[in-house]
């Protein structure tokens, strides 16, 4: 009997000890599962610095093309200066002369010959060849130096007693520019000390009847030596029209 109670007890032990164990398995008691590790966190890139963006540049309005003005004469031919062609020392201009048109200026031995205007060296005579016997119209000067101005108008003085240095055809001069010494060569020997002055238009070289004078430059030397600018570029160029064709010495020859 009492084995008999024994394996019943037992037999019901099992029972309801295999039940608690079902119900707990249902319940999901022993199916937890562990809990696995967290993946490695993937590593942030490093940020690079950006390049600044540029700012675009706004667009300019389109400029023409410069245009070449043309050059103002008046700048690129300024109006000439003149001047007394007699500086240094006092000096009066003869209002007549014989036989052509010139001027005597008469001043002492020394004094200043200097360029009426802007311009260029013409011709210079550096040797005296005047012989009173024979009085060549060639030769009468003496020692002379001419200019052609920047007006083109050529400008001669003669009897001089020295040229300055480094005067010689083709040198550029100033107005008030020493070119020679006044003096007594040529003709001016047996004459007072002057400068003989004449005015003419460009010639040839060695045409001597023109170049010693061809216009009175009596008007032009009176203002000049007031501080004057009368020009004798339409004087001149009015006497060029009338005197024509040049065939030789016309007087005094």
């Amino acid at each position: 009997m009492t084995r008999r109670l024994w394996a019943v007890f037992l037999a019901a032990l099992v029972v309801v000890a295999g039940g608690g164990l079902f119900a707990l398995s249902a319940a999901g008691v022993f199916s937890r599962t562990q809990p696995t590790a967290d993946p490695p966190p993937t590593p942030t890139p490093t940020p690079q610095p950006s390049k600044p963006v540029q700012p675009s540049s706004p667009a300019l309005p389109h400029s023409p093309t410069p245009t070449t003005r043309p050059s103002n004469p008046a700048r690129s031919h300024p109006t000439p200066r003149y001047v007394f062609p007699v500086g240094g020392c006092r000096a009066d201009a003869s209002q007549s002369h014989h036989d052509y048109p010139a001027s005597d200026i008469f001043a002492k031995v020394g004094c200043l010959f200097v360029a009426p205007v802007n311009g260029r060296v013409d011709e210079v005579t550096r040797v005296d060849t005047w012989d009173p016997k024979t009085n060549r119209g060639p030769d009468r000067g003496g020692l002379s130096v001419s200019i052609v101005g920047v007006d083109g108008v050529r400008y001669y003085g003669s009897h001089l007693s020295a040229i300055a240095p480094g005067i010689r055809p083709g040198v550029i001069v100033r107005a008030g520019q020493t070119l020679a010494h006044t003096g007594k060569t040529g003709s001016a020997r047996v004459t007072p000390p002057h400068l003989h002055f004449g005015i003419s238009w460009p010639t040839k070289p060695n045409m001597w009847w023109i170049r010693r004078g061809a216009v009175a430059p009596q008007q032009f030397l009176n203002s000049w030596h007031h501080g004057g600018q009368l020009s004798p570029v339409s004087t001149v160029a009015k006497t060029h029209r009338t005197y024509g064709a040049d065939n030789g010495c016309r007087s005094y020859c």
